[in-house]
């Protein structure tokens, strides 16, 4: 029996179309209505996206690894919709609570970072590592003290003091994420460097004894 050869665009639509990629679409296409039911002041109906949002993220990767549809596409697709999503609720809470933009501040720059250092390593060929504990960690808090938030904002119940721990356990947690990915980064730069100068020894060795 021949065993069936996919056409170049079969191929490209299997790879695309999978169980997390279509999740990762989902929280990308979940961001308008989002934005437009929070600005609305639907908070309710907004919670509710937010939340449907965050349980896609948690099981697209599980999905992937459970049913081997991990891909190139993903590794971009996710994290892309996770930093679109952050971003969204991040600036949709700034206008009921304007306490929040050093949370942000901190967020936009962290995310900056990794995409800069992303681009580097990428560009020398080196794989990017996967999501670690810590970096999951820090988006976990973001959403609970984001909904916490938002839940006091629907009950009329201001609590500076909840508000104020919950951001900086956030912050502080993000922080030791993007010191952590750095450290990373630094090593993978120290371990490419290292196998150039080992690949390019063997050649000057033989150019010098001629």
């Amino acid at each position: 029996m021949k065993k069936r050869v996919h056409a170049p665009n079969e191929e490209l639509m299997t790879n695309t179309f999978t169980i997390p990629n279509v999740l990762s679409f989902l929280r990308i296409i979940l961001i308008t209505p989002f934005v437009v039911l929070f600005l609305m002041e639907d908070y309710v109906a907004a919670a509710c996206i937010i939340v449907v949002s965050g349980l896609t993220d948690c099981f697209d990767g599980m999905i992937a690894r459970k049913l081997h549809q991990e891909s190139e596409l993903g590794k971009v697709l996710d994290p892309l919709a996770d930093k679109l999503t952050l971003l969204a609720v991040g600036i949709c809470l700034i206008f009921i609570e304007p306490f929040v933009l050093p949370l942000m501040i901190v967020l936009v720059l962290k995310d900056l970072l990794m995409l800069i250092g992303g681009s580097i390593i990428i560009k020398k060929g080196i794989i990017p590592p996967k999501s670690k504990w810590y970096g999951k960690l820090g988006t976990v808090l973001f959403y609970v003290t984001v909904s916490v938030i938002v839940v006091m904002k629907i009950f009329n119940y201001v609590n500076i003091t909840i508000s104020v721990i919950l951001l900086s356990l956030t912050v502080a947690v993000m922080v030791f994420a993007l010191v952590m990915y750095i450290i990373t980064f630094f090593k993978l730069m120290k371990n490419y460097n290292d196998e150039q100068n080992n690949s390019s020894k063997p050649t000057a060795q033989v150019s010098k004894n001629k």
